[in-house]
């Protein structure tokens, strides 16, 4: 089982990756996986695990560190943050009095200096406190470590300004970047944070404001003007307009109409409207997008898979060249330049100091995982829903699009064009009895061209038969209602018809005794969509259970590549796994019968609306609104998420390559240094976050 929790205090993303490493190996976890963005862990185990067991193995590594259930509140200890800020300003203050006493004034002395120590401690006491723990817990690669390792040498050789200062700045930048990745963290969070606090029930003319979650399918709720429709409702009184910006990313606000369908998360713009709840808040499509976004979100992405390896090897190189320029290369300059050891080992350990100041590796380990959340939130802002990092990248790479054909590309909302039969009214009545069984988009068609109330007494043993039909027991026959397929399978004998249109077979007592005709119609804007993906290079190809007249007329239609009618939901799957064999493959559908298929994919991606849970559990993306051509929007945020991610890896390894080398020779300065860790890191934070800003 799988649960997740929130973790606080948590400083960088390299602490985050210390105390997953530390998990994972933990006993009775058999995964671990901290994300720094969102500030969540999410645990794989086969019992529950304690929480305090969790909190000592974290505390092991990252003493501040706590972890606690989802959105339990931690309030702050104000006292400790006041003895904070209290040391800050007094070790600021020690140097700015140091630096006027000495370069304005131009006393010099050696108290000066011991109040340029002085300073340093009360600004940095902290961190030095921290570093001493991990080193006991032999984290010797930790960054608090290189940090205190570095400004104290700088301290011994005299640089006192260069000690204290990079300190300060050091500090400064973590707090920028904490800013910066807080800001991100909140963008994303607002898009869930449309769960609305009351819902005002209407019952005998009276009003009750109750909780979201307290209401019942049925009930009638009053919205007003600038109010969050409190769960999946229908209009039933009122006009208005809405925007849908948040569940669909439609940018403009939509007019009402009767029996209009207002999603949970929708906001009712200009007049007070009644509405009536169709779905409990926990069924409805605001909750189903809140848990979708929060589970699986941990999957990484080959860049972060990447980026988290090279950081856990590039560190203890980059001491270890630290190390040996200190020591060792102090012996060939004695030889070649013909000095004393001494002398050439203050020249080096210097640059050794810069060398463990541009080794901390956090602006390595959270850039590339913040490109792709900030893609997450991109695309998320646009009406589509992807759950990690991984699947955002693998958007873009796909080869072969494979569609279902209702309610993908069409529109799924079938009309009954014809009845053929001796009695129609019996053909009508046992298909719609047996169809008012299934939530099958067909099913809901041909009970609603029936308009008359159905009665169950009669109806027994009801079975569905996925991607065939359904079977039961009515008025004391057997009866069948389904494609051929159903009927091959049960060896029943019927008269091939021919047509562009879905027929449907009436059964009872194993003789056909009639036949519906329906019409599915191709969405408006799929045709251009279809051939946008064409254009782009990529192959697109039909898979479906209607008869192969149909989705040959369809494939014909939209000039599809390939077509694949009259198949089962576990054909469609080996269809798919065959095709995998040859190149990516996504596969984009909205039914139960698309659960396998949707697994089976590289990428599975169900529509949000029509979709059925079981569809949006497998998939690794949803499509908010239905609308099949707002993957040509997912693909454009995968590219320009790959960008980001490209510019984050060369400007983080970039520009510690070059003031390691400029160290090295001799060249960068300790502000160059700390320019290379936590002003990089700031800069890599920063151009993530411009993809929410598209």
């Amino acid at each position: 089982m799988k649960k997740t929790y929130d973790i606080h205090d948590i400083d960088c993303a390299n602490c985050a990756l210390k105390v997953e490493n530390s998990l994972k190996t933990a006993k009775g976890i058999k995964d671990a996986k901290v994300d720094f963005a969102k500030s969540k862990v999410i645990i794989e185990s086969d019992e529950e695990i304690n929480l305090n067991y969790m909190n000592e193995i974290a505390k092991s590594v990252e003493p501040e560190v706590s972890i606690r259930h989802k959105d339990e509140v931690i309030e702050k200890n104000q006292k400790d943050i006041d003895i904070k800020y209290m040391f800050w300003g007094i070790g600021i203050t020690l140097l700015l009095v140091v630096l006027i006493f000495e370069h304005l004034l131009g006393i010099q002395s050696i108290y000066m200096n011991l109040l340029y120590i002085i300073s340093y401690l009360f600004i940095s006491y902290r961190i030095i406190i921290k570093a001493f723990k991990n080193l006991f817990k032999g984290q010797v690669f930790d960054e608090h470590i290189l940090m205190v390792i570095a400004t104290i040498g700088a301290l011994i050789l005299g640089e006192y300004i260069e000690g204290v200062a990079v300190m300060v700045f050091y500090q400064v930048g973590e707090y920028f970047q904490d800013v910066a990745v807080n800001r991100s963290r909140k963008s994303i969070q607002s898009l869930l944070d449309l769960k609305p606090p009351v819902a005002h029930k209407v019952v005998n003319d009276e009003m009750t404001d109750l909780h979201p979650e307290d209401l019942h399918i049925g009930d009638i709720v009053f919205v007003k003007a600038g109010e969050v429709m409190p769960t999946d409702s229908i209009l039933i009184d009122g006009k208005s307009s809405f925007d849908f910006s948040s569940m669909t990313g439609e940018s403009l606000p939509v007019d009402s109409k009767d029996q209009m369908n207002l999603p949970a998360g929708v906001i009712n713009l200009s007049a007070p409207v009644y509405v009536k709840v169709e779905k409990a808040f926990k069924d409805s499509s605001l909750q189903k997008m809140i848990d979708f976004v929060e589970s699986n979100s941990m999957k990484k992405a080959k860049a972060e898979k990447f980026m988290t390896k090279f950081a856990r090897y590039y560190t203890p190189i980059v001491v270890g060249a630290a190390l040996l320029l200190a020591f060792l290369v102090p012996l060939f300059d004695m030889i070649i330049n013909d000095i004393t050891y001494i002398d050439s080992l203050s020249i080096f350990v210097e640059r050794a100091l810069i060398f463990l100041v541009i080794s901390c590796p956090c602006a390595l380990v959270l850039s590339i995982p913040l490109s792709f959340y900030a893609g997450i939130g991109l695309s998320s802002r646009k009406g589509i829903l992807v759950k990690s990092g991984s699947d955002l990248e693998t958007i873009e790479q796909i080869d072969h699009f494979v569609f279902d054909k209702t309610g993908t590309l069409t529109e799924g909302k079938f009309s009954v064009v014809d009845i053929s039969g001796d009695n129609q009214d019996q053909v009508l009545e046992i298909a719609a009895t047996l169809e008012s069984q299934s939530t099958h988009p067909i099913a809901k068609s041909i009970v609603a061209y029936y308009q008359k109330d159905i009665t169950f007494d009669e109806l027994k043993d009801v079975q569905e038969v996925f991607g065939k039909g359904l079977t039961g027991t009515y008025k004391g026959h057997k009866v069948m209602v389904g494609n051929k397929k159903l009927l091959d399978e049960l060896n029943i004998s019927y008269k091939e018809n021919q047509s562009d249109l879905l027929l449907i077979y009436v059964v009872k007592n194993k003789d056909v005794i009639g036949y519906i005709t329906l019409e599915d119609k191709i969405k408006d804007n799929v045709k251009p969509f279809i051939d946008t993906l064409k254009n782009m290079g990529k192959k697109v190809s039909l898979v479906t259970g209607d008869q192969l007249s149909v989705a040959s007329s369809v494939g014909k239609t939209l000039g599809l590549d390939t077509v694949y009618a009259e198949v089962s939901p576990e054909d469609k799957a080996v269809i798919v796994q065959n095709l995998k064999g040859f190149e990516k493959v996504a596969f984009l559908g909205d039914g139960v019968n698309d659960s396998m298929v949707l697994i089976t994919a590289d990428l599975g991606i169900s529509m949000g609306t029509l979709g059925s849970d079981a569809a949006i559990e497998a998939s690794d993306a949803v499509i908010m609104n239905d609308d099949p051509t707002l993957l040509i929007e997912a693909i454009k945020v995968s590219n320009l998420t790959k960008k980001n991610v490209i510019q984050n890896i060369v400007l983080a390894l970039g520009i510690k390559f070059i003031v390691l080398i400029l160290g090295a020779f001799g060249f960068a300065n300790m502000w160059m240094a700390i320019f290379a860790d936590v002003g990089v890191s700031l800069i890599a934070v920063l151009n993530a976050m411009r993809l929410l800003r598209k």
